[in-house]
């Protein structure tokens, strides 16, 4: 039995189905697993309307990388999982990493586990300004990709829409690919801190805690998105669901009993709680140091 709980994970929307194998129209979803490294990647690719009515998410290719090591303080597992993320990041830009990119890092660096954008970006090696500087023929002798890099903040800091920040930005530098880092909302506590989702689509700012902003896309800014996402929060109700669930289906209650009560637990007790690792602060900086290193051999010093 499921919940109705939120996520910003393509993965998890398709695996709330409740039969895994079940074919969901317009929808493909494809694994491959690294034995050796323990990262499984996972591909959702949602083909068209009815696939995007089924999954609440819209068109485009969603590729979830789980590697339950991430987070922890392992040299041997930060280079191939930052691998991981660079060959799937080229996948989704194409020729464009050779084209100039803005990386933008949202969330406030003031709440841990919102910090993961602008964390990235405080990692980042940004060239523009350099090859505007010594030009064109420093940039070839030096193998640069033209790199820029920008943190709006929140609207609470600014009283201005991120889109509205990047628009500004975008219109002036006009970068041929967006690079979007935010941090999600996973519906499984075992993916938080281990799970990177690197989707297409873009993005809608804050949509995972159900505080929504304008949508960061192709339509609305007018250049190629890429969103890179992982998740640092689970909802409360998805902890108290989940055990108590597996203690009434043990005991026995029917599932009309257990959704009826569980439904009431959370609407009286937990409503819009959000939870995080105790250990998020270390997480966060670890995770952002491998995202960027990702980020720097795709775009920074492309091969």
């Amino acid at each position: 039995m499921s919940m109705n709980i939120r996520t910003d994970l393509a993965l998890e929307a398709r695996e709330s189905f409740p039969e895994d194998d079940v074919e969901i129209n317009g929808v493909e979803l494809t694994e491959d697993y690294d034995e050796e490294n323990k990262i499984r990647v996972s591909t959702v690719v949602i083909k068209d309307e009815k696939g995007a009515n089924a999954m609440q998410k819209p068109i485009g290719t969603y590729i979830t990388i789980e590697a339950p090591e991430i987070n922890q303080s392992s040299e041997d597992y930060h280079k191939p999982a930052s691998e991981a993320i660079a060959k799937n990041l080229r996948k989704l830009a194409g020729d464009l990493n050779k084209d100039e990119v803005l990386v933008v890092g949202l969330g406030n660096r003031d709440v841990t586990p919102d910090a993961l954008g602008p964390q990235v970006v405080d990692n980042l090696f940004v060239t523009r300004h350099l090859i505007r500087e010594y030009g064109k023929e420093f940039q070839e002798k030096n193998r640069l990709g033209t790199v820029s890099a920008i943190t709006p903040g929140v609207m609470a800091q600014t009283g201005m829409e991120t889109a509205e920040i990047i628009k500004g930005v975008v219109k002036e530098t006009k970068p041929k690919l967006l690079i979007v880092i935010d941090a999600l909302a996973a519906r499984s506590v075992t993916r938080l801190n281990t799970t990177i989702q690197l989707t297409d689509t873009g993005i809608s700012p804050g949509s995972g805690v159900g505080n929504n902003r304008k949508a960061l896309n192709e339509e609305s800014l007018g250049t190629r998105v890429i969103a890179l996402g992982v998740p640092t929060v689970v909802e409360a109700s998805t902890i108290v669901s989940d055990t108590l669930i597996g203690y009434m289906e043990k005991s026995d209650f029917d599932e009309e009993e257990i959704h009826q009560f569980v439904s009431e637990v959370n609407s009286k007790m937990i409503n819009n709680m959000f939870v995080t690792p105790k250990n998020i602060d270390e997480s966060v900086k670890r995770i952002s140091y491998t995202v960027s290193e990702a980020l720097n051999s795709c775009f920074s010093q492309p091969a």
